[in-house]
């Protein structure tokens, strides 16, 4: 805080936004995020998170798939986990594998320098396409928002809709 001027207390505000917010290697060093999402096989959304544009992605592979709620089934206890993780070669690291290992699943991470990403692609484009329909919400493109909590609530927000036009194309209402 500083001096008062005209019945108001003038601060220095923050430069930046918050954590979330880093220089995006792609885009000239400009501040940004990246959305990281975990899709099951149809593109349904189960886990979504922020980070800084500067954060590897595979820094935020635990933590996304901590955060999977079990799913039901018809018989039997709840799973809490998916069976196999398909993921491009920003998830390739022996962290990812072993952390996949240890949750038990088998892990489909391509390998950097050795596989191409076209075999990958018949998995991939489910996640592109999940991403193309929550970033139909234009706000989440273009970062309007400083504060990081009040973007993951629009994130959230856009995968509970997403979420929802999956239920109404199911049920046909």
């Amino acid at each position: 805080m500083v001096a008062c001027c005209n019945r108001r207390l003038e601060r220095r505000g923050e430069k930046g936004g918050s954590d979330e917010v880093g220089p995006n290697p792609t885009d000239r060093g400009r501040p940004g995020t990246k959305h990281h999402l975990l899709v099951d096989r149809q593109g349904i959304p189960l886990a979504v998170e922020v980070s800084a544009a500067n954060v590897p992605d595979a820094a935020l592979l635990e933590p996304l798939l901590d955060s999977v709620p079990p799913i039901q089934q018809p018989v039997g206890r709840s799973r809490f986990r998916p069976d196999k993780l398909h993921a491009d070669k920003a998830y390739d690291s022996r962290k990812s594998r072993a952390s996949c290992r240890a949750r038990r699943i088998v892990p489909r991470i391509a390998r950097r320098g050795i596989e191409s990403s076209e075999h990958l692609g018949r998995y991939r484009w489910v996640v592109e396409r999940t991403f193309a329909w929550v970033h139909r919400f234009r706000r989440l493109v273009i970062r309007y928002e400083r504060r990081a909590d009040i973007h993951r609530g629009f994130l959230t927000l856009a995968a509970i809709v997403v979420c929802a036009r999956f239920l109404r194309i199911e049920t046909g209402f």
